[in-house]
């Protein structure tokens, strides 16, 4: 029957970077795996040393830095949304998501912490985004720590420092390690010990990355920190990601010679069940973790993890069922019909936007209407709003309507694709 179905897991792809301040190449299709066949169901993308000067273009996203570009524009025309983004300096958040998952993703919360001198250059630290998914509270880390081969307990402790500075205003997942599931990634700056550039070497270029493991401070860190052992980590069966002299596969030849290490990681914490009888249940596997060494802007090689995650839904429904109705063309005046399917905190600042298929964000919008203004028949359950004629956009084509819920601070409901007509076209065909 269907209800021993077997829940179909999602699929989550996580990256992680460290950019040197470059700008980002024309094709990240790689970085993302575009062509596999499977396609993640959320992208997670956390950046370090992202440039901080402003963009060379100006566009109606003015505050958006060059790689948020990037990815929102690779990834809108397949059908994912920027659901949520934090940048603290050059530490960058990006969440990403199937737009047929927007309406389950709520609760969304960002935070940042500095650390480094003092906390007071925020060149290093934490940027957070927490939100439900389905019900699971999920929480993405992205870090950049301390620098050096001698400051691996500096690191650890700016990690505690992080996850206690961090509170979310929710009274159940005030914390990090309050969520379901914690990811924890990016540039934690963790270097091999003892031993020598040579061995190093000769390890890597031999691909026997086994003999480096016990010397590696993060996994060294781990026997003796009580922190980190609740953070499991996939085998680091790939060559070291620091440090490249640049668009080469080369370690560094500079006069410094760093030693190569691994410096770009990603890690994970499923908490713990409160009770053996705990409802909801939620397992986390990795299928894949390594490096992407095609990528040469940077002295760091991107790394991503791919992760399936079973859980049941807490919910199948939207809070919002929200339709267009009839003809929507410039000549006559719109309707939209919502109905609320749960209650929920609504209020007179929750808005209706009209957006092409393919948008890129919440803020992509091509109109949009206050819930409260134009509404016309109520009944318990059904509303009713009109947008005026003039608001809907001359060109025509597939649309989706979203309901936004300012108190939510999410798309709470998301329309069936509908097609806007536009039959003032007819008459405004340039002559060749």
């Amino acid at each position: 029957s269907k209800f021993h179905k077997k829940r179909k897991p999602k699929m989550l792809y996580v990256v992680t970077w460290n950019v040197a301040t470059a700008e980002p190449p024309d094709d990240v299709n790689s970085l993302l795996q575009l062509s596999s066949p499977k396609k993640p169901d959320l992208y997670v993308i956390g950046l370090q040393e992202v440039k901080a000067a402003p963009l060379k273009f100006v566009t109606d996203l003015a505050f958006e830095d060059s790689w948020s570009h990037v990815f929102m524009n690779t990834l809108a025309p397949l059908g994912y949304i920027k659901v949520s983004s934090i940048r603290m300096q050059g530490l960058l958040l990006l969440f990403f998501s199937k737009l047929e998952h927007a309406p389950f993703i709520r609760d969304i919360q960002v935070t940042y912490t500095r650390t480094g001198l003092y906390g007071y250059w925020g060149n290093k630290g934490g940027v957070s985004i927490r939100l439900s998914f389905y019900g699971h509270m999920l929480c993405f880390l992205n870090c950049h720590l301390t620098a050096h081969m001698n400051y691996a307990s500096q690191r650890v402790d700016d990690f505690e420092y992080i996850l206690d500075a961090q509170t979310f205003d929710t009274k159940n997942t005030p914390r990090i390690l309050d969520h379901k599931v914690v990811f924890w990634f990016g540039d934690l700056n963790f270097r091999i010990e003892d031993h020598g550039m040579l061995f190093v070497r000769n390890c890597i270029t031999s691909q026997r990355f086994n003999l480096l493991w016990p010397k590696d401070q993060l996994t060294m860190m781990k026997q003796k920190e009580a922190t980190l052992q609740k953070f499991e980590e996939g085998p680091l069966d790939f060559q070291p990601t620091y440090k490249f002299d640049l668009n080469s596969d080369d370690y560094d030849t500079s006069g410094k010679k760093r030693k190569p290490a691994w410096c770009d990681r990603i890690l994970w914490r499923v908490k713990p069940k409160s009770s053996p009888s705990e409802e909801f249940p939620l397992k986390l596997s990795q299928e894949y973790y390594t490096s992407k060494m095609e990528y040469g802007i940077s002295d760091h090689k991107p790394v991503i993890g791919i992760f399936h995650l079973e859980l049941k839904k807490m919910y199948e429904t939207p809070l919002v069922q929200v339709s267009a109705e009839g003809e929507w063309s410039a000549d006559f005046d719109a309707l939209i019909t919502y109905s609320l399917l749960q209650s929920f905190p609504s209020s007179a600042w929750d808005w209706i936007g009209l957006y092409k298929v393919g948008f890129k964000s919440v803020s992509d919008y091509i109109t949009y209407t206050w819930v409260k203004d134009d509404q016309v028949s109520f009944s318990d359950q059904l509303f009713q709003v009109y947008v005026n004629k003039d608001e809907i956009p001359v060109l025509g084509g597939e649309c989706v309507l979203c309901y936004y819920s300012s108190s939510l601070q999410c798309i709470v409901g998301i329309s069936q694709p509908f097609k806007a007509s536009n039959i003032l076209l007819l008459y405004f065909v340039p002559l060749k």
